[in-house]
C-alpha cells in the first residue's frame, strides 16, 4: 500500500513528543485531512482522532496515521514538516511538486 504522505524527522519528534506529553488516548492516531474549498483553496488539517469508516490506516516510524479515504488523493505527495522560528512554531504541509516561490531580492 502505497502511504500518500511524508513525515519529516523533525515533525515526526514532536507528534511523539505531543502523543506522550499531552495524553493522546493510546486508542487515538494521527489524522490527517483536508478541509474545504472557496476562493483561498484547500487548507490541511492535522489533529488526534479514533479510526473511523471509511478512514486508511498507515504507521510512519510508529506513528499511525488515519486519512479519510476521499481525501487521499488530496495528500498524496504531500510532507508534512516541521517549523521552529522566532516568530512561529507549528506543522507545515509541503508539496513538493510546487516550485517554492522566491521573494525579489
Amino acid at each position: 500500500m502505497i502511504i500518500p504522505v511524508t513525515i519529516t524527522e523533525k515533525a515526526q519528534d514532536e507528534i511523539k513528543n505531543i502523543m506522550s506529553n499531552k495524553n493522546i488516548p493510546k486508542d487515538y492516531s494521527l489524522r490527517v485531512g483536508v478541509k474545504g474549498g472557496g476562493c483561498g483553496g484547500m487548507s490541511y488539517a492535522l489533529g488526534f482522532d479514533k479510526l473511523k469508516d471509511g478512514d486508511q490506516q498507515f504507521t510512519i516510524d510508529q506513528i499511525p496515521v488515519l486519512i479519510e479515504k476521499k481525501h487521499v488523493m488530496f495528500l498524496m505527495g504531500m510532507q508534512i514538516d516541521f517549523y521552529e522560528g522566532n516568530e512561529a512554531r507549528g506543522f507545515t504541509f509541503i508539496n513538493p511538486d510546487i516550485p517554492k516561490r522566491h521573494d525579489a531580492e
